[in-house]
């Protein structure tokens, strides 16, 4: 792990040296100046510029070498042909971070990354940390240090509060931290990486976890280029119980490798990224709005263990409109106890006390009803958040005294639970209901969205976490990809069951192995050449008698030879034929980020048209690989629906464990493995792959 120390000066210096400064206050050298001292910024600015006596006001330096102290950090705004003599300057003045606004490095090609590269080795020289180049810089609203030449400050400063911003784009970063404040969100901090030569988003994010004050950690993420300490971050802050909301762009499509196999169709680059981001507690959003409404949600510090919601409603359209939207996204809306029911009904006969609990519009006239029903819900119902959805009832300055002498009790009787209020009116009464910890949201759908967010990644970080396996030994993979046959060994050596087969020659030899194996049978072209063996009609099912056999070899090599004439032909496998069981995909794929990933889902139209699967980094154990194949919608296939035999899911789990340690061990050269279909047979009968691809990097050692 990077050394994260100087980052305190960086964000929360006592001294800032402003290498470049301006007095114009429109110019990247003068507006950190104008910002910090519109805000009263509580440390010192050094301006240094050979031509001015002052700027702004301030006096200002002719060199580095000049300046009376080592400042803590300094803010870089010269051409890029001056930051090298800078950094050295710095580096003799004892200054330990930079932010550098200046731009022309690795963005601008080779000659610029060769020109970054030299410049880290040389900040590394003086033990200073760099934060860009080509970054906007950084704000720190607690202590009025504004380290960036945002124009987003011309439109009004951030708020203070407990979320903090880090993101790798300097104007997206900017932007939403601009969106924070609109919203009336405080976000103390904000973090810009740009082409991220020394600090990262993973360091930011990561500091931001060791930081007290801050709760709430959103990111803007691109590219990953350092996942290790990317993922230990994303620990740090789950330890410390600070959700982090992320937005990561660069969803690509599928590379070339996806056309030879399912498992690289399904683990995309943002496939893969939003499944190992998510395993490490990330909430993942697609836009800005929603990561606004969870960073709200999330400042209020409260995150459920019970993922469920309770609705308290005056309206059962919306009642509908909200279980609607819970059950589109999975956030459980259990019924509420029949007792629970039984004693809301007598207190309001044509009250419907189920869940949605709509206490009708007699609320307007009661507001205890509200009370009575919030509480039953909180206390019988047992849900991780409660959304009540009051519109304008809530908004009437006449009844939010009695709506929060009501709720305020319930707020500090139930502080490990979300109280929401779906609400309209004027700012100065809604602001009310949020100063005393409750939720207020004008829209009942984002208000589900963010509850659903917060309950999950509460539960989550309550529930046990998958043990951490240790690296495995390393495996000997041979020198070119493996035909059928000879992956199947492989795989069996690795403790993964394969249906009993043999490798054949000839027709007779094929006849022979038939009869051994016992009717009926299949049989398969073995061919490293040839992936998709079914499409050229290579494979036959159903082989009842030798004339099948005979026929059914015939077939297949003609079949070979007119569809991929120069495919290298290792003979035709004969296979036991399985049946009774239910069909399953599971592989593995190398991410170029996070390296062998595995994936499980149903097989056949499942995979194909619903893209139903789950995906892990690898390695992982048996429980973890339960968990997998459970969380797949198709799971109550697998667990017996509609009377079927339940199939053997313990075998499962322990093939797709043995999996994923056997990719974890064969190292970089291991491009891919697709078992697919893997036949799970009843309980307590097996599993057992009947088809097997491995795909190697032939070209690496």
């Amino acid at each position: 792990m990077k050394d994260l120390s100087h980052i305190d000066g960086l964000l929360a210096p006592r001294s800032i040296a402003v290498i470049g400064a301006s007095e114009d206050v429109t110019r990247i050298g003068g507006r950190p100046i104008a910002a910090m001292l519109k805000a009263g910024y509580t440390g010192r600015i050094l301006p240094v510029n050979p031509k001015r006596e002052t700027v702004q006001g301030l006096k200002c330096y002719a060199s580095v070498d000049d300046l009376p102290e080592a400042p803590d950090a300094a803010l870089i705004a010269v051409p890029a042909r001056m930051v090298p003599e800078t950094i050295e300057a710095l580096g003799r003045k004892g200054c330990k971070a930079a932010t550098l606004f200046s731009a022309g490095f690795a963005e601008v090609g080779e000659e610029g990354l060769a020109a970054q590269t030299e410049l880290v080795a040389l900040a590394n020289k003086h033990g200073i940390r760099l934060l860009g180049p080509n970054t906007l810089g950084v704000y720190n609203v607690d202590i009025g240090y504004y380290g960036t030449f945002s124009s987003s400050l011309d439109t009004g400063h951030p708020r203070p509060g407990n979320i903090g911003i880090a993101s790798q784009s300097g104007a997206f970063g900017a932007h939403l931290g601009a969106l924070s404040r609109d919203r009336a969100l405080g976000a103390s901090v904000l973090f810009t990486t740009g082409n991220e030569a020394d600090i990262t988003v993973a360091d930011a994010i990561h500091w931001m976890a060791q930081r007290d004050g801050i709760d709430v950690i959103c990111a803007y993420m691109e590219a990953v280029t350092d996942p290790v300490s990317l993922l230990a971050a994303l620990d740090a802050a789950r330890d410390a119980g600070k959700p982090v909301i992320a937005l990561k762009a660069g969803r690509s499509a599928v590379g070339a490798q996806a056309a030879a196999s399912h498992t690289a169709s399904l683990t995309g680059d943002a496939v893969v990224a939003d499944a190992v981001l998510h395993d490490h507690g990330v909430i993942i959003v697609r836009d800005p709005e929603t990561m606004m409404d969870i960073a709200y949600a999330a400042s209020k510090k409260v995150l459920p263990s019970v993922h469920s919601l309770g609705v308290i409603t005056v309206s059962g359209g919306a009642g509908i409109v909200i279980s609607d939207e819970a059950e589109r996204i999975g956030l459980p809306m259990p019924a509420m106890p029949d007792a629970a029911q039984a004693r809301l009904k007598a207190l309001l006969p044509y009250a419907s006390p189920v869940n949605p609990l709509d206490c009708t519009a007699q609320a307007l006239n009661d507001p205890s009803l509200l009370e009575s029903f919030t509480r039953a819900a909180l206390e019988d119902g047992g849900y991780g958040a409660v959304l009540c959805f009051l519109t304008y009832v809530a908004g009437s300055p006449a009844v939010s005294d009695t709506i929060l002498a009501a709720m305020k009790p319930l707020r500090a009787a139930y502080p490990d639970r979300i109280i929401a209020f779906c609400a309209l009116g004027a700012p100065e009464v809604l602001e009310r209901y949020d100063d005393e910890g409750i939720l207020v949201f004008n829209d009942p759908c984002r208000a589900t969205r963010a509850i659903h967010a917060i309950c999950e990644a509460g539960a989550a970080r309550a529930g046990d976490r998958p043990a951490k396996m240790p690296t495995p030994d390393k495996i000997a993979l041979p020198d070119c990809a493996p035909d059928e046959a000879e992956a199947k060994n492989i795989l069996t050596k690795a403790g993964i069951a394969c249906a009993p087969e043999t490798r054949t020659k000839d027709v007779e030899e094929a006849v022979t192995a038939a009869e051994a194996l016992g009717y009926p049978v299949v049989m398969k072209i073995l061919s490293p050449d040839i992936i998709h063996k079914s499409d050229i009609g290579a494979v036959k099912l159903n082989l009842g008698s030798a004339e099948d056999v005979r026929r059914a070899f015939d077939e297949i090599m003609q079949a070979a030879k007119t569809h991929v004439p120069d495919a290298a032909i290792g003979g035709i496998l004969v296979a036991k034929q399985l049946t009774g069981g239910v069909e399953c995909l599971m592989g593995i794929n190398r991410d170029p980020t996070f390296g062998p990933v595995a994936v499980f889902g149903l097989g056949g139209i499942f995979v194909e048209l619903l893209d139903d699967v789950a995906l892990r980094t690898c390695p992982f154990d048996v429980a973890t690989a339960r968990d997998m194949i459970l969380s797949i919608r198709g799971a109550p296939i697998l667990k017996g629906a509609r009377g079927q035999e339940a199939s053997d899911i313990d075998a499962l789990a322990q093939m797709l464990s043995k999996l994923s340690i056997f990719a974890a061990a064969a190292g970089e050269r291991l491009l891919s493995i697709d078992l697919n279909p893997v036949l799970a047979l009843p309980q307590g009968q097996g599993a057992y792959a009947l088809d097997a691809v491995i795909e190697l990097n032939e070209g690496a050692i």
